[in-house]
């Protein structure tokens, strides 16, 4: 038996080939052929989760941090439903996971017998939520169905994908296929946009003399062809998905400061004769659901030709690979683009008044931005979950300088945080990785803390404790007329929930001590949890466009 090459080897051997060397979930009646597999090549890192939820955000997670595949391996049924809310983010996010799920055995599977786990249609169920989704009918289909599936999550727009892979066929012994030997995913080339685009494209931003980039997470790859435009007279700002791109200190990036309630940036946006889009939704989300005024004369530059127009209206849409339209552009503009002279001059003195404006409305925590980028290594990765503090300074202001180190809940769900810094922790490679969540969000999915604690993972989680829900009582405020039902939460002690999971604990209390906790959290290498009790430092102040005058 020892010798028998099945399908659950053809699983892990795969995934091998294509390079995965970690994965997340929890082994199951449905899949232990499969993971049995892992264990006994060996090859790969299996991270045990708490709850598939959790370990579909860990794969969201380490996919991000690392610009690879994330992996996550559920049951069958109730379990590949737990991972639902985790592959949803992974689609907001536009992440490659590959979700690997078992199914009832192949003679039971769609009949509504009530065998084990066996629910209505899940193979619809999943492909629902993701990109797309896939089942093994046969033994004989999983290699082109795994490669199918991988080369769906990796190619843009990348997102989650699915694959079902019944019990019985798990076990089925097979030939190996000889094509694992130098295996390569046939992930297809992007599509560069034709030269007439480009000439087109050129031709507008000549007659421009004071043109912007908008940059997305579409364009993350994007770097050296946007330092090339910045050079020749661009400015830049980024989606909170698009950060990092250029290190958010280049005094011609405003980073994420991207003019939702921010009126020095809005002012300004009317001066800009021209606005490239860049692999960018340009969302709702971030435009407080499109009432932002930006530039009437935008391009935009998607590999997706479904962006075109979805949201902004564009004067012309370039469908292909940004860092190759954007590298093409450059090109063109080389041999000559005259911007107006004191663009960069009135760029510079609207950030500082932006950024001045902003830090001052948020009264003791206006400082925490560069409280942490003082202490924190500039290539560490910055993990995140919905606060009030991320909402603000975390999403807006803290310094990114690479597009790996940005890993927060896209689609502004709750609860995702630390699970999505556990992936990233498991990517890091080296480099530091600190998550900062509110105490809501870290209480949803606390159980996965063990899964640092077994893994040993380098990992510092922050938790904003304001003893509640603090974006729900602001949403309250300004839609309920301040009747804060149902937003206030008891939860255990931190410093003993620390005690028990045995990592070190530490503890802010004033406004001007949350660097120097951190810092000294940042001492060991290892899991650790710092508190920062906002019920000492002082209640977080309304922010937009929950500061807006009724």
């Amino acid at each position: 038996m020892a010798d028998t090459y099945t399908v659950g080897d053809l699983v892990a051997e795969f995934l091998a080939a294509i390079g995965v060397t970690t994965a997340f979930g929890i082994a199951s009646v449905h899949n232990i052929p499969m993971l049995d597999a892992i264990g006994r090549r060996n090859t790969i890192r299996f991270m045990m989760a708490r709850g598939e939820l959790g370990g579909a955000h860990m794969a969201d997670g380490y996919a991000r941090a690392s610009g690879g595949l994330g992996v996550i391996f559920s049951s069958t049924g109730p379990g590949a439903a737990n991972t639902i809310g985790g592959l949803i983010e992974a689609r907001f996010a536009s992440s490659p996971v590959l979700h690997i799920t078992g199914q009832t055995a192949t003679k039971f599977v769609d009949r509504g017998l009530g065998t084990v786990h066996d629910a209505n249609d899940q193979l619809g169920m999943m492909g629902s939520v993701c990109k797309s989704a896939y089942r093994v009918r046969a033994a004989g289909q999983a290699l082109g169905v795994l490669t199918r599936a991988a080369t769906d999550a990796l190619t843009p727009p990348m997102g989650p994908v699915s694959v079902e892979i019944p019990i019985d066929l798990q076990r089925v012994a097979i030939p190996r296929p000889a094509m694992l030997d130098g295996f390569a995913l046939p992930i297809p080339t992007p599509r560069a946009p034709a030269a007439a685009e480009l000439d087109e494209l050129a031709a507008r931003v000549r007659r421009a003399r004071r043109p912007m980039l908008w940059l997305g997470a579409g364009a993350r790859h994007a770097g050296p062809a946007v330092r090339r435009l910045l050079d020749l007279g661009f400015t830049m700002v980024n989606s909170l998905q698009g950060r990092g791109i250029v290190p958010e200190d280049d005094p011609r990036s405003l980073g994420a400061l991207h003019g939702n309630g921010m009126a020095a940036v809005t002012e300004f946006y009317r001066g800009v004769d021209l606005l490239v889009v860049a692999g960018a939704r340009i969302r709702g989300h971030e435009t407080n659901d499109f009432a932002l005024k930006l530039p009437d004369n935008i391009v935009q530059i998607d590999v997706d030709p479904m962006a075109n127009g979805r949201t902004y209206a564009n004067q012309y849409f370039v469908c292909g690979d940004a860092g190759l339209a954007l590298a093409g552009l450059a090109d063109r503009l080389s041999g000559g683009f005259t911007p107006d002279p004191a663009y960069l001059a009135d760029f510079a003195a609207m950030k500082s008044r932006a950024r001045a404006e902003f830090l001052d409305s948020l009264g003791v925590y206006g400082g925490f931005a560069d409280q942490l980028a003082k202490v924190l290594p500039r290539d560490a990765i910055f993990a995140r979950d919905v606060t009030q503090n991320n909402t603000t300074w975390g999403n807006r202001v803290f310094p990114l300088h690479d597009p790996r180190q940005n890993v927060y809940p896209v689609g502004a769900g709750i609860g995702q945080g630390l699970s999505l810094g556990i992936g990233a922790a498991a990517a890091a490679n080296g480099r530091r990785t600190v998550m900062m969540t509110g105490d809501g969000g870290f209480f949803l999915n606390m159980g996965e803390l063990w899964t640092a604690v077994q893994e040993k993972l380098d990992l510092v989680v922050v938790v904003m404790n304001d003893r509640g829900y603090g974006v729900i009582k602001r949403i309250q405020d300004a839609t309920a007329e301040g009747r804060r039902f149902f937003a206030d939460l008891q939860g255990p002690d931190l410093a003993g929930l620390a005690a028990l999971a045995g990592i070190p604990y530490h503890r802010a209390e004033h406004a001007d001590g949350f660097g120097p906790t951190i810092a000294r959290a940042l001492e060991h290498r290892g899991l650790s949890l710092v508190e920062v009790d906002m019920t000492k430092v002082g209640e977080f102040p309304a922010y937009y466009p929950f500061n807006q005058r009724r």
